[in-house]
């Protein structure tokens, strides 16, 4: 079967990179307000048949614990949470994430939701992708004003978890724990290099040439037009008809 590239939805391009990130974990969680995580996890899970197993908060389907966000902390706190995401208001070139504000706190000139459970979850969870479908100056800044949970820590402190990369509507970035640092995967179709410098506060390394971002195949998108945009209409049914047109199944 073949695939028309013009047919493709943006969507369905970051939910397959997502995926891709996903092979071998046991568990991956998804929190609040997070589609597009949460169907990148589901598709990682329908190409493994079964493979990781996805908890999504909110979801009576894809939850299997009781207890909300407690009873996630410890899962995540046992090593039973291999995946996790999150976004922030600003996220900055050392993987820094800010939920809190803008401004110097507490007289912030905006206030976000908080910081809930981000250091913790980012401090335990070995895969956590960082997200953001808003890739400006503003959103990715040279140094975030407040750190909510911190992209990178020294090497003395006992650190499992931590941010493996981060995609937005532009592009695909690794981070590099070590070294603090995010390096340009690949481009979005119809996105270019200079236009994703010119959209980052932040330095970071790039190849030479920069691969564009895979497309899903014809087997990767019937999965997720099918079984998966039936799982993430059950949670996000906005979403799931804007994206796919499809309505949450009675």
């Amino acid at each position: 079967m073949t695939v028309d590239p013009t047919d493709i939805r943006p969507e369905e391009i970051y939910a397959t990179a997502i995926a891709g990130m996903l092979q071998g974990a046991r568990h991956v969680a998804v929190g609040m307000v997070s589609p597009i995580p949460g169907t990148g996890a589901l598709l990682a899970s329908e190409l493994g048949g079964g493979r990781p197993r996805v908890s999504i908060l909110g979801s009576k389907q894809d939850t299997f614990w009781t207890d909300g966000g407690s009873e996630l902390f410890d899962l995540a706190g046992r090593g039973r949470v291999d995946g996790f995401f999150l976004s922030g208001g600003q996220i900055d070139g050392a993987g820094n994430v800010n939920l809190v504000g803008v401004g110097d706190y507490p007289q912030a000139k905006a206030r976000w939701s908080g910081c809930f459970g981000s250091a913790y979850l980012a401090f335990v969870v070995p895969r956590l992708i960082l997200f953001r479908w808003e890739h400006t100056r503003r959103t990715m800044v040279e140094k975030v004003d407040f750190v909510s949970a911190p992209g990178a820590s020294p090497e003395t402190l006992h650190r499992p978890g931590g941010p493996i990369a981060l995609i937005t509507e532009r592009c695909l970035f690794d981070f590099d724990r070590k070294a603090g640092r995010f390096s340009l995967r690949s481009l979005h179709p119809g996105h270019s290099l200079e236009e994703v410098r010119d959209n980052t506060g932040f330095d970071f390394d790039a190849p030479d040439i920069v691969p564009t971002t895979p497309l899903p195949d014809a087997e990767t998108l019937a999965l997720l037009r099918g079984p998966v945009a039936q799982r993430i209409a059950g949670v996000y049914p906005l979403y799931a008809r804007d994206v796919w047109g499809i309505e949450a199944a009675a």
